[in-house]
C-alpha cells in the first residue's frame, strides 16, 4: 500500500528479456534506500513492483506480461524518469490517500498550461474508468496522488504546484505522454456495492 507522494525521481537503466517477459533495473535517485529488502514492494510510475535485487543505487524488478501490456511499463524507454515510492510501514503519516499500485488503465496527458505559478494538466481516460473519477476526489496518476479539478466525459483536469513539478517526471513530460491511471479505492468498492446491490 502506498500515499501517492513521490519519494524520488529514478529512471530504468535497464531491460532484459527473461522468459517472455520482463526484468526491469531502476536507479534510485534519492529515494532514501535504508534497509530495503528482497522481496519489498516499490511503486514505479505507480505499479507495485517487488524487488528482486538491489545494490546501494539500483534495484531490479521482473515484471510480467500482464503488467506489460495493461500499463506504460511495457513501452518505457531506457533512460525514462520514473515516480518512486516504497511501501507505507505502520505509523507513517498518510498524506495523499490509500494507492494500491495496482493500475486500472491508461490515459495520457492531453494538454497543459500555466495557471500562476502552478500548472493546470489535462489527461484523457478509458471511458469504462471515468464514472469512477469524481471532482475534488483523489486520483494516482503515474503514482502521484492527486485532486480532480474537472471531470468530462472524455477525461480529467487537475492543478500541479510548484512542489510537485519540481519533484516528480511531470516537469519533463510532454503532451501526448502515455499515464498509468488507479481510481480511488473507495470509489471502486462504493461502485461494486452498488452493482450487487440485493444480494443475499
Amino acid at each position: 500500500m502506498f500515499t501517492g507522494l513521490i519519494q524520488a525521481v529514478g529512471r530504468l537503466v535497464a531491460r532484459e528479456p527473461l522468459g517472455g517477459d520482463m526484468r526491469l533495473r531502476f536507479t534510485v535517485g534519492a529515494l532514501a534506500f535504508d534497509a530495503v529488502q528482497l522481496g519489498e514492494s516499490i511503486a514505479c510510475n505507480g505499479v507495485c513492483l517487488t524487488v528482486v535485487a538491489f545494490d546501494t543505487a539500483h534495484f531490479d524488478a521482473d515484471v510480467s506480461t500482464e503488467t506489460l501490456a495493461l500499463t506504460t511499463l511495457g513501452a518505457l524507454p531506457v533512460g525514462a524518469a520514473v515516480n518512486l515510492e516504497r511501501a507505507l510501514r505502520v505509523g507513517d503519516r498518510l498524506g495523499g490517500h490509500l494507492v494500491s499500485g495496482h493500475v486500472d488503465g491508461v490515459g495520457a496527458v492531453e494538454a497543459v498550461h500555466e495557471d500562476a505559478r502552478g500548472q493546470r494538466w489535462r489527461f484523457s481516460a478509458p471511458k469504462g474508468l471515468l464514472r469512477f473519477i469524481a471532482q475534488k476526489g483523489s486520483i494516482a496518476v503515474e503514482g502521484t496522488s492527486l485532486t480532480v479539478n474537472a471531470v468530462d466525459d472524455a477525461g480529467f483536469e487537475v492543478m500541479l504546484v510548484p512542489h510537485t513539478l519540481a519533484h516528480t517526471g511531470f516537469g519533463t513530460m510532454p503532451v501526448g505522454t502515455p499515464v498509468n491511471l488507479e481510481i480511488d479505492t473507495v470509489a471502486r468498492y462504493v461502485a461494486r456495492l452498488q452493482e450487487t446491490e440485493g444480494w443475499a
